[in-house]
C-alpha cells in the first residue's frame, strides 16, 4: 500500500516520499509525515538472518513507496559499506544486563551516520525522479553531530552544496575540528554567536522566507535539509531498531513476541521518534525510555504534559542534547492531536510565541508508552566511571545519560524486561569529559594524548574518524552572529547584496 506524507500544520494535501524528501519542510513550516504508518510484512524470524542491508531494504521499502526496488537498494549499497568499520554496521555490546547498540561505526563517529549516508543518495534519486534542475542547497543546523555527518555525506556529491551552522563555543573540540577541516568545494561550515536553538530558528526562518525563495529559484537553487526534520533522515533510524530486535532474537537473547524497551539519549527527539514507528510497525517494544541531561525539557514534558522551552539553557557534557526545543515532537504532537493539523498549528504558535504549549488530558494518555527522566552531569560521570571500573565497557557521555536513566527507571517500575540502550556516538568524540568521568588525573592531557590513552585503557582501536583529524588543516573558519545567517548564506551562494 503506497505510503504519502502531508505537513503536520497543513491542509492535508499529500506528496510522495521523494517529494518530501527534497522539500525537507513544508512550506506552511510543519514537519512532514506518513499518512500512514505501515506494517512490517516480513516476521522476526525472517528478519533475524538477514544483513543490516537487507532489513533496511525491508523497512525502507514500506515507507519510500515511489522508489523502485533496484533505487532503493543501489542507495542502501551506497550507503552501508565500507564507511563503517564493521561488517555488522551496527554492533550490539552487553553491559550490565543492557544491550548497547553500538550507533557509531560510521564514517564520523556518531548514530547521525546511520541516516546520513544514506540521505546523499535518496535525495539525488528523488531529485532524478522528480527532474529538478536544481542546484540542490542543503541547509542545517546542528548541536554537534549532524553537522559533520552532512558534511562527509554530502562532500562531492554532484548538484549539491551544503552549509552547515554549529553554536560556536556548544560542541566538543573534536566535533569541532571534524566539521572544521571538512574537505569539498561545495561544504560550508559556519559557527554562530548562539546555541544550538538559535542556529535552528534561523534555518527555519530562512526556510521560511517565501522571498529568499524566490530569489534561489531565479539563481537555479533550492533549499532541502539535512536535519532530522527531513523524512530522509527519520526512516532510515526506523531500521536499526528492527534489526536490533531480529538480532537479539536470532541470538537466543530474546523469545520471539517477548517485548524489549528502549531506551535512548534524546535532544531533537528524531531518534526516540523512530522507535516509536518501530514499534508501531510491530517491533514488540514495550516502553520508549526517553533520557534528558539537565536541559530537561522533555522529561518535564512527559512529567506534566507543558512544554517550556523558557528556562535556563545549560551547556553540558553531553552537547548534542543542549536544546531546548525539540523540533521532531511535533510530529509525535500531531499524532496525539487525531491527526488535526490546526490544533498542533496553535500548539506550535504557541511554542513560538510565548514558549510553551499544553497538551490536553486526552492527549497526554496517549503517552503512556513514554516513561522521561534525566541525569545531572555528575550522575553522567559516575555513570562512564562505573560502567568502567565494572565491566571494562567504555561509553560516551549521552550514552552514559541513557544508563543513567535507564537505572532510574528500573528502580522506579521494578520493569526488569531487555532493554536496548541507544548508544549514539563514539567515547572517542568526548574525550576529555569520558576521560575525566573515569580519573580527573587525565585532565592535564592534550585531547590526542587523551585519544591514545583512552584507546589503551578501553582496549579498542582509535577510529578512523578520529586519526584523519588528527593533523588535519582548519578550511572554515567563518564565525557570524545568529542574526547574520541569512547574510552568510547569500555570500557563499553569491546571490545578491
Amino acid at each position: 500500500m503506497e505510503v504519502f506524507y502531508s505537513s503536520t500544520r497543513g491542509s492535508g494535501d499529500k506528496i510522495t516520499a521523494s517529494e518530501a524528501i527534497l522539500k525537507g519542510l513544508s512550506d506552511d513550516g510543519g514537519l512532514f509525515v506518513p499518512d500512514h504508518i505501515p506494517v512490517l510484512d516480513r516476521s522476526m524470524r525472517e528478519l533475524a538472518d538477514m544483513s543490516y542491508q537487507e532489513i533496511a531494504y525491508e523497512v525502507m521499502k514500506l515507507f519510500l513507496t515511489d522508489f523502485t526496488e533496484e533505487e532503493l537498494r543501489d542507495c542502501i549499497d551506497r550507503a552501508y559499506d565500507s564507511k563503517f568499520d564493521t561488517k555488522e554496521i551496527v554492533p550490539i555490546k552487553e553491559a550490565e544486563g543492557a544491550y548497547y547498540l553500538e550507533l557509531f561505526h560510521g564514517s564520523t563517529i556518531a548514530f547521525k551516520d546511520m541516516a546520513l549516508s544514506i540521505l546523499p543518495h535518496l535525495m539525488i534519486t528523488s531529485a532524478k525522479k522528480n527532474h529538478v534542475k536544481n542546484q540542490i542547497v542543503i541547509l542545517t543546523a546542528t548541536s554537534g553531530d549532524t553537522g559533520k555527518a552532512a558534511l562527509a555525506g554530502f562532500a562531492g556529491v554532484e548538484g549539491t552544496k551544503i552549509i552547515v551552522f554549529y553554536p560556536k563555543n556548544g560542541v566538543s573540540p573534536i566535533q569541532e575540528k571534524q566539521m572544521v577541516t571538512q574537505k569539498g568545494d561545495n561544504t560550508y561550515v559556519v559557527g554562530i554567536r548562539g546555541n544550538f536553538d538559535d542556529a535552528q530558528n534561523g534555518v527555519k526562518a530562512i526556510f521560511n522566507d517565501h522571498e529568499f525563495a524566490k530569489e534561489m529559484e531565479a539563481s537555479g537553487l533550492q533549499f532541502s535539509s539535512a536535519n532530522s526534520i527531513n523524512i530522509g533522515r527519520l526512516v532510515p533510524q526506523i531500521v536499526y531498531y528492527v534489526y536490533a530486535y531480529a538480532k537479539l532474537l536470532g541470538q537466543g537473547r530474546i523469545k520471539d513476541q517477548e517485548r524489549i524497551n528502549v531506551v535512548v539519549p534524546t535532544g531533537n527527539f528524531g531518534n526516540i521518534l523512530a522507535a516509536f514507528y518501530a514499534k508501531n510497525m510491530g517491533v514488540p517494544i514495550g516502553r520508549l525510555i526517553c533520557a534528558s541531561n539537565e536541559n530537561k525539557v522533555l522529561y518535564d514534558f512527559f512529567t506534566t504534559g507543558r512544554y517550556d522551552r523558557n528556562r535556563e539553557f545549560v551547556l553540558t557534557s553531553s552537547p548534542s542534547m543542549d536544546i531546548l526545543i525539540s523540533s521532531n515532537l511535533e510530529r509525535l504532537i500531531y499524532r496525539i492531536a487525531g491527526n488535526d493539523a490546526g490544533k498542533n498549528k496553535e500548539l506550535m504558535a504557541g511554542l513560538s510565541g510565548s514558549g510553551y504549549y499544553e497538551i490536553t488530558e486526552q492527549m497526554k494518555e496517549q503517552l503512556a508508552d513514554f516513561y522521561g527522566n534525566y541525569a545531572n552531569e555528575q550522575e553522567t560521570a559516575e555513570r562512564i566511571r562505573q560502567l568502567y571500573e565494572n565491566t571494562g565497557y567504555v561509553v560516551d557521555t549521552h550514552t552514559a545519560v541513557a544508563s543513567a536513566v535507564y537505572k532510574k527507571y528500573v528502580a522506579d517500575t521494578n520493569d526488569t524486561a531487555a532493554a536496548v540502550i541507544a548508544s549514539t556516538a563514539s567515547p572517542f568524540k568526548f574525550t576529555r569529559s569520558v576521560m575525566n568521568a573515569i580519573d580527573d588525573k587525565y585532565d592535564a592531557m592534550s585531547d590526542f594524548e587523551l585519544v591514545d590513552k583512552l584507546s589503551e585503557i578501553g582496549r579498542v582501536s582509535v577510529p578512523r574518524a578520529i586519526e584523519e583529524i588528527r593533523t588535519a588543516p582548519v578550511v572554515h573558519d567563518h564565525v557570524c552572529d545568529k542574526t547574520e545567517m541569512k547574510t552568510a548564506v547569500r555570500r557563499f551562494l553569491h546571490i545578491g547584496s
